[in-house]
């Protein structure tokens, strides 16, 4: 991949506790058009590799660049304002809230105006749009006035990226989106990643396996805080490493 087609790299980052390395020397680059899975055993460090990523824990050592900027140091809010959008493993929706004020609330995150106190949220000319936008493109236009808890758990974690989308971010670092899903709420959430990578670089970090083969365009496959392997879907499927590691091959 060209170096103006990354949006978002890491290099060489290892996470130490103590003497445990929860990831060791890794390297991944993300690209606007492409989804890019992490597979891996529990254990393995997916999430610690997406929270080093996101901003949330800072790396023992190795660096982040979003966007041609080296944001190693920079808190996570920063880096939320500065173009990455965070989903996590657990709802972190507010229930009571419709759908529309949800999303409101994201993109009034990106767009903070302290100095207007006087403004109503609901007339804001910037964060009312862009929630518009944000539920529309995340497919959830139908449920703007539905209090958020009503939602059924495929939406809510539809919902989850709407609320990402209206940060208005280039980079989408997806933490087990489709954890619970049934096989149509599932085929709904591939549509929407699909939809989604045409504009932005998407890390997905899923153990369903059957669904990352069917979206993602790269696959990094890590085992005890190590990359074992990064290429194609098929070139990973038919990795005799990948096999004994992880899926279960012959």
């Amino acid at each position: 991949m060209r170096d103006d087609q990354v949006l978002l790299r890491g290099r060489e980052i290892t996470r130490r506790w103590g003497g445990l390395v929860a990831v060791d020397t890794v390297s991944i680059d993300l690209g606007r058009g492409e989804v890019h899975a992490v597979i891996g055993t529990n254990g393995a460090g997916k999430s610690t590799l997406i929270n080093i990523l996101s901003g949330e824990i800072a790396p023992s050592s190795g660096t982040v660049e979003l966007l041609g900027h080296d944001v190693t140091r920079w808190t996570q809010p920063r880096r939320a304002r500065s173009g990455l959008g965070r989903s996590y493993q657990r709802n972190t929706i507010f229930p009571s809230f419709t759908v529309f004020e949800n999303c409101r609330l994201a993109a009034q995150a990106r767009t903070q105006k302290p100095w207007a106190w006087w403004l109503a949220a609901e007339h804001c000319a910037d964060s009312v749009p862009a929630a518009h936008a944000a539920a529309q493109r995340a497919g959830l236009d139908a449920f703007l006035s539905r209090p958020a808890g009503l939602l059924s758990h495929g939406q809510k974690r539809q919902l989850e990226i709407a609320m990402c989308l209206a940060t208005a971010p280039q980079v989408l670092l997806l933490d087990e989106p489709l954890a619970g899903m049934g096989a149509e709420e599932t085929d709904r959430m591939l549509a929407l990643l699909a939809e989604l990578k045409t504009s932005h670089a998407i890390l997905l970090v899923e153990h369903d396996m059957d669904a990352v083969f069917r979206i993602a365009d790269r696959i990094t496959v890590m085992v005890n805080g190590s990359v074992i392997a990064c290429d194609a879907p098929e070139a990973v499927r038919s990795s005799p490493a990948v096999q004994a590691a992880y899926l279960g091959g012959h």
